[in-house]
């Protein structure tokens, strides 16, 4: 019974109308991230959809998307939506606050390290990654657009 629920698995992942919509607002955001280098830079950098930071928070479109289709699935009042959440709002703290320190702390360490090692010295390691977090406009239009990817998919869209 256990081999065959496994076997089974897989295949119900993609009927899984919550993941799906979650996955699809945080895949979006990623687009509508790449679309928005483009238009600031004027150039295509794909990086932006594998890097952390920008225009909107992804993670933030995943679970607030995650949070609304469990609130609309389970009901408003459910357990699972208490959960979701406050899930959510822990990845959204998290995005804006203290990934965000960790960026400034690393850009501040970055330039101490340039201006250390000034002269004729070199450094062998690489520079810390300073983009870590978002804004908190970055983490509130990615909670936006996921609520909105939640309520277009409800729609039949």
């Amino acid at each position: 019974m256990l081999v065959s629920a496994i076997q089974a698995a897989p295949g119900n992942i993609f009927q899984n109308r919550v993941l799906m919509v979650a996955l699809t607002a945080c895949f979006s955001a990623q687009g509508v991230k790449l679309l928005v280098e483009l238009i600031r830079h004027r150039k295509l950098n794909v990086r932006v959809l594998v890097e952390t930071g920008g225009m909107p928070s992804s993670h933030s479109a995943l679970v607030t998307a995650l949070a609304t289709e469990v609130g609309l699935e389970r009901g408003w009042s459910s357990l699972e939506f208490a959960i979701a959440t406050v899930f959510a709002f822990i990845v959204m703290y998290d995005a804006a606050g203290v990934r965000q320190a960790a960026g400034k702390q690393a850009r501040i360490l970055n330039q101490m390290i340039e201006e250390l090692f000034a002269g004729d010295h070199q450094l062998t390691e690489t520079r810390l990654k300073e983009l870590l977090g978002h804004t908190p406009v970055q983490v509130i239009v990615g909670a936006a657009f996921g609520v909105f990817i939640s309520l277009l998919a409800r729609s039949g869209f």
